[in-house]
């Protein structure tokens, strides 16, 4: 099969996970994520590239676009208006995607994706609709509308995941692969913004590891956790589970090992839970999965946990002031 490889890190590896598994198994392309600044060496005239990254700078952005032109790989970049890759890809006759100038680091993912779906969908590897820019900068707007400071927390999705996470070490539990790159996402700004070490597990595959954690040490002693506790006296961090789920996983992903569905999997990891006393949180809960498609479910799920995360931020801000 021919291959598409996606050279980009953090927010640009997340966007080719989530195309990976929008794609599935059964695409006549594979889709490989590889850092940079080496291109696999089997990749050929038959292969694309497509360098994502929002500075466009540095060798690990510009080294394999030289190298993709150099092989007669099929190049596409995506990056800042005027950086060295622009340049690179230039000379290489090649297309490139300029980034607006606005985008900052944390808030790229969109607009390194949105290219990489619509190349997919002219080449015919997506199903028609799947791709509906449109439908997902739509809901982007609801949940900046439903999350957003003016909105109280008993309104707002993102404020009330903050207060859980508050004084937690989340465990991210993640359904099939689109899940999975959700949950890459959601760890990656907790720690980048909030300063939170967070554990993750896929699912199927992960249940067994996610079963022990929640079974551990670290799980809370003498039942429930108590919310009106006093943090002074009592500051230790609590485990809490937080799962992403995808309804679909099943239908369209490949990544499951049967018998075991993910979703099979993930029933087990909640009785685990359960029967430890660990509370749960979920972005599942946020809207209704069965009113949109996968993408824009996804879209939703990564918005709130966005949100959240920069609301956690400021309050964990607050908390360091008033203990220094």
């Amino acid at each position: 099969r021919s291959g598409l490889v996606v050279v980009a890190r953090r927010e640009g590896a997340v966007a080719a996970s989530v195309l990976r598994a929008l794609l599935g198994s059964s695409s006549p392309v594979t889709v490989d994520v590889v850092p940079g600044p080496a291109l696999p060496v089997w990749m050929g005239p038959t292969d694309i590239a497509v360098v994502a990254t929002r500075t466009g700078a540095g060798r690990y952005a510009v080294t394999p676009a030289y190298e993709a032109a150099r092989r007669g790989v099929a190049l596409v970049g995506i990056g800042a208006e005027d950086a060295p890759l622009h340049a690179a890809v230039a000379s290489a006759r090649a297309p490139y995607v300029p980034l607006p100038p606005s985008r900052v680091r944390h808030t790229t993912l969109w607009s390194l994706l949105t290219p990489m779906l619509l190349l997919c969908a002219d080449l015919g590897l997506l199903p028609e609709g799947t791709a509906d820019t449109e439908v997902v900068a739509a809901a982007l707007d609801e949940v900046a509308a439903e999350c957003g400071p003016a909105r109280e927390s008993f309104v707002n999705p993102a404020k009330t995941l903050a207060l859980e996470l508050l004084d937690a070490l989340p465990v991210i539990v993640s359904e099939g692969p689109l899940a999975g790159a959700a949950a890459d996402r959601v760890a990656d700004q907790l720690a980048t913004l909030a300063g939170l070490p967070v554990t993750g597990f896929r699912l199927p595959d992960q249940r067994v590891a996610a079963r022990t954690v929640l079974a551990g040490p670290l799980a809370p002693e003498g039942g429930q956790d108590d919310f009106f506790r006093d943090r002074t006296d009592d500051p230790g961090r609590r485990l809490r589970l937080l799962t992403i789920r995808d309804s679909d996983a099943g239908e369209h992903d490949g990544a499951e090992r049967e018998p075991r569905s993910a979703g099979a999997a993930m029933a087990e990891v909640l009785r685990a839970a359960a029967e430890h006393n660990v509370p749960v949180s979920g972005l599942a809960a946020h809207g209704e999965p069965e009113r949109h498609p996968r993408l824009v479910q996804l879209a939703r799920q990564i918005a709130v946990a966005d949100f959240s995360a920069v609301y956690l931020a400021l309050a964990l801000d607050h908390e360091r002031l008033l203990h220094t």
